[in-house]
């Protein structure tokens, strides 16, 4: 078993270890860091940025040839880790004999404990792992920015272990908006700061869909609702996938019911769990950015447009797209030309 330690807070830091440990190709841009690998013990790409807000973030994408484990210790401060599994699993404990709690595929983990304890990951060999981790910094600061400001002490608040406990620790259900907003972050290729601002802008997303994750759970535990098998995530999962290949197609409860097996009122849960969208309302907001992407890219005018979509009422589509976009659909697209000249 490969173990590899880090022993910093610091992003640099942390990258150079990686690379001294694992080996590979460290590339680095103002506060962001890439590391390649391809070697006997692991191949794929770890990325790291940091933020100025006591906020930093790291991406996982790697398969291990052997079982490996990353130690994670703070010697100053351990941050509160907010993980997210978007492919694969993996195992976290405080410490390498530690209560292991696995961290399968869609779930979100929330973890925090005393700067005297290591935080633990566990890669099995030959599964490939995709994983984000955001890290807040524990210490107390005062950035400047009233809301960060805020939000680092809401976070302690709820997210820090209480009294005399040494640790935090959550397991949340499945999501799949936030692997959608990981999704997001790989297709960005702008540079520059217009690239850290879309990052950083994108995690904060994650962030709070991490926390909002957390409160529903609790409230779904408190009143004794059911959660789905991950099974189950994954055929609402290939279904939601479905209806944004095809948004054309007319759809319906009883018709997807009667697609996937599940009960109507199996799918409407589903649906809430993983998108907080009624199948309505993910349909509907399908049908909407499929035709703004149209409208870009496209020289269908918006009659053509509302048809392949699947809507019928070209003023329908018109107070949908409205109430998205805060524009008409007819503003927007003759005001395409005018954008691409001035961007």
């Amino acid at each position: 078993m490969k173990i590899v330690y880090l022993k910093s807070n610091n992003i640099e830091s942390i990258f150079n270890q990686l690379q001294q440990d694992m080996g590979g190709n460290l590339t680095t841009r103002p506060q962001e860091y890439t590391l390649r690998l391809d070697n006997e013990l692991v191949r794929g790409i770890i990325t790291g940025v940091s933020f100025k807000n006591n906020i930093s973030f790291m991406e996982y994408d790697l398969c291990f040839s052997n079982n490996t484990v990353i130690i994670n210790n703070m010697p100053v401060s351990n941050p509160i880790h907010f993980m997210y599994c978007a492919e694969g699993k993996i195992a976290h404990s405080f410490g390498i004999k530690g209560q292991k709690r696995p961290l399968n595929q869609f779930q979100t983990g929330i973890f925090s404990c005393d700067p005297s304890m290591d935080t633990t990951l566990f890669f099995e060999k030959n599964v490939n792992v995709k994983l984000s981790n955001i890290m807040v910094d524990t210490q107390k600061q005062n950035s400047g920015d009233e809301g960060s400001d805020l939000l680092q002490k809401q976070l302690l608040k709820t997210f820090m272990p209480k009294k005399d406990n040494e640790i935090f620790a959550y397991t949340g259900s499945y999501n799949l908006q936030i692997a959608e907003k990981m999704q997001q972050l790989e297709s960005i290729n702008q540079k520059g700061l217009v690239r850290n601002l879309l990052i950083k802008g994108i995690v904060h997303v994650m962030l709070a869909l991490e926390i909002q994750q957390h409160k529903e759970d609790k409230k779904n535990a408190k009143n004794n609702f059911g959660s789905l098998s991950k099974e189950e995530i994954e055929d609402i999962k290939e279904l939601a996938e479905f209806i944004r290949n095809y948004p054309e197609v007319q759809y319906n409860l009883k018709y997807l019911s009667s697609k996937s097996g599940y009960s109507p009122a199996k799918l409407q849960e589903g649906f809430k769990l993983l998108f907080n969208r009624t199948v309505t309302d993910y349909i509907r907001n399908v049908r909407v950015e499929t035709a703004e992407n149209l409208i870009k890219t496209t020289d269908l005018n918006i009659s053509e447009i509302v048809y392949s979509v699947g809507l019928t009422s070209r003023s329908y589509f018109s107070k949908i797209f409205k109430e998205k976009y805060n524009c008409s659909p007819k503003y927007y697209q003759d005001h395409q030309n005018s954008i691409a000249v001035t961007a």
